[in-house]
């Protein structure tokens, strides 16, 4: 880990087109922070961290996700919903409408690089139009040393405008925001939107190409932390899940919170040099970590303050999503480099909003697989539009939005090392106990650590026996009968309700909506994985 450099080097963008010398390059966090305020872009709160409002777009926009369909990616990404296909001419034309429009701004340009491991290294060159934009970057991505900077050689460049709106019925887009993908020119294009998560998974993604078609390692949504003895856990789990609070351990060693990658040489490492995390409903007595890791050099994204800059974490009036992003050096606990040996214990996380999935069990390695491949979460009313009651939410990979190539070959990818491994794979369910949301209660931050201690130091026996586990006999998975700091009631979900008709109802239809969502990947799965999914109810 670095601490900031200033690099005398003089830039030019011409390569890019960028005509003029208005570039401000490489600047430190403070500077990035002293120009927002100045220009009256964003607010310093009370803990020091910059405060901004994103605008229009407080989160991702996944339709207008898109990647040109040319040689390299043709015939290798799995064209949808997902990954919308985009013309290399209708590109080349809103580029140039780009870099026209950015050559009469200031601009504000970071080297910088993704992947922690040497070998698998990839750097990068942001290019801003907002300065906090630019500190979002140095945030993020790793940073080079000042002798890096001398002989930098960017591999993909990142153009960020979020001011530029396009006009869809010129420009090929869905509306006037977009964030394009082009594989042969290395050019990750982002305009019509401020919000700062499509700068970092537009990298994510372009790394779920690049790594498992040329390098032979898988990408992963997950976080990861290491333990004294140096064994490694991965956590998968969608936003919301709890991915970034488990992960960050005061007894563990943080190696990221948000995308690895899992070589063939059985490492894994961090792509980034950052942590992105929600904020909503934040405790410094829940979550000190993060909580402490929010000052000075931070940037606080849509939260609401009082006139003193006093965050209330509790509002959601701009949006759920409020976010934090911070240096990964901002934790006081980090492993250096944020590398790390093969996983022990994998951990699925979902928020399961209908109360029905235990908050702990063990996953056979068909049922990891099909796990691994449904990627389930929930959406809760009120966090969308049109969202009155909980719905179920399949993600697969737990990542799908960000992964270029079919599901099936990262779930090939996984099985294959888990296998060879021998790591241990846990459902972890953070979401609703004793009824569903608006009926029963979030499971109980406290027990959801306490189950995880348990896994990692071995106080739940990883050996299937009767008197040690019990199958849910709707979803097949091993629920703990006992786990130390956890009342035995609370690890049956069944128990927690107070009416066996009514749970195993919502339980069957949880089920339905699974075997549903995995139609699609019926033809492309074996029997075995199949064998992985829950029981089916007609009603």
């Amino acid at each position: 880990m670095t601490d900031h450099v200033k690099s005398n080097k003089s830039l030019s963008l011409v390569e890019y087109g960028i005509t003029h010398q208005n570039i401000q390059y490489q600047l430190s966090p403070e500077q990035l922070q002293e120009i927002t305020l100045d220009k009256g872009m964003g607010k310093e709160s009370s803990l020091g961290a910059l405060a901004v409002n994103t605008g229009e777009f407080t989160g991702r926009s996944p339709m207008d996700r898109f990647i040109v369909k040319d040689d390299i990616t043709a015939n290798r990404v799995w064209w949808g919903n997902i990954n919308i296909p985009f013309e290399s001419d209708a590109f080349d034309a809103l580029y140039d409408k780009v870099i026209e429009y950015l050559n009469d701004k200031e601009l504000y340009v970071r080297d910088a690089y993704a992947c922690a491991e040497k070998e698998y290294r990839l750097n990068i060159r942001v290019v801003n139009e907002y300065p906090w934009s630019n500190m979002f970057a140095y945030n993020m991505f790793l940073r080079p040393t000042e002798d890096e900077l001398e002989d930098f050689d960017p591999e993909w460049t990142v153009i960020n405008a979020p001011g530029f709106m396009a006009d869809p019925v010129v420009d090929g887009t869905r509306q006037h925001n977009f964030a394009i993908l082009n594989f042969t020119k290395k050019i990750a294009l982002i305009g019509g939107t401020g919000y700062t998560g499509e700068i970092k998974k537009g990298i994510f993604s372009a790394l779920n190409f690049i790594l498992p078609v040329y390098r032979d390692a898988l990408p992963m949504h997950c976080s990861a932390n290491v333990g004294k003895d140096g064994d490694t856990a991965i956590f998968f789990g969608l936003s919301g899940t709890g991915k970034t609070t488990l992960s960050t351990d005061s007894n563990r060693k943080l190696i990221g919170d948000d995308e690895h990658g899992w070589t063939s040489e059985n490492s894994v490492f961090n792509f980034e040099g950052g942590c992105y995390a929600k904020v909503i409903n934040l405790s410094e007595e829940q979550e000190p970590e993060i909580y402490g890791a929010i000052k000075k050099g931070a940037i606080l994204e849509n939260v609401i303050m009082d006139e003193n800059g006093v965050v209330d974490f509790e509002d959601a009036s701009i949006t759920q999503n409020t976010r934090v992003s911070y240096p990964i050096n901002h934790i006081d606990n980090i492993q250096i480099p944020s590398v790390a040996s093969t996983p022990k214990n994998i951990f699925f996380l979902t928020a399961d909003a209908f109360g029905v999935l235990p908050p702990v069990s063990k996953l056979t390695a068909s049922q990891a697989a099909y796990h691994f491949i449904s990627g389930y979460t929930s959406k809760l009313g009120g966090t969308e539009a049109g969202i009155v009651e909980p719905l179920p939410s399949f993600s697969a990979c737990f990542g799908a939005p960000f992964m270029p190539l079919h599901p099936t070959k990262y779930a090939e990818m996984l099985n294959e090392k888990i296998k060879r491994s021998g790591a241990q794979v846990w459902l972890i369910n953070t979401g609703w106990t004793g009824g569903a949301y608006g009926v029963g209660t979030r499971i109980k931050l406290k027990y959801t650590r306490a189950m995880i201690n348990a896994i990692l130091d071995g106080s739940i026996d990883h050996e299937y026996k009767y008197e040690n586990y019990h199958i849910h006999s709707v979803f097949g998975v091993a629920q703990p009968r006992t786990c130390p700091s956890v009342p035995d009631s609370v690890l049956s979900p069944r128990k927690t309700w107070d009416d066996d008709s009514a749970y195993y109802k919502a339980a069957f239809k949880l089920s339905n909506a699974f075997r549903k969502n995995f139609e699609k990947f019926e033809s492309y799965a074996n029997e075995d994985i199949r064998r992985g999914g829950p029981q089916r109810f007609d009603f």
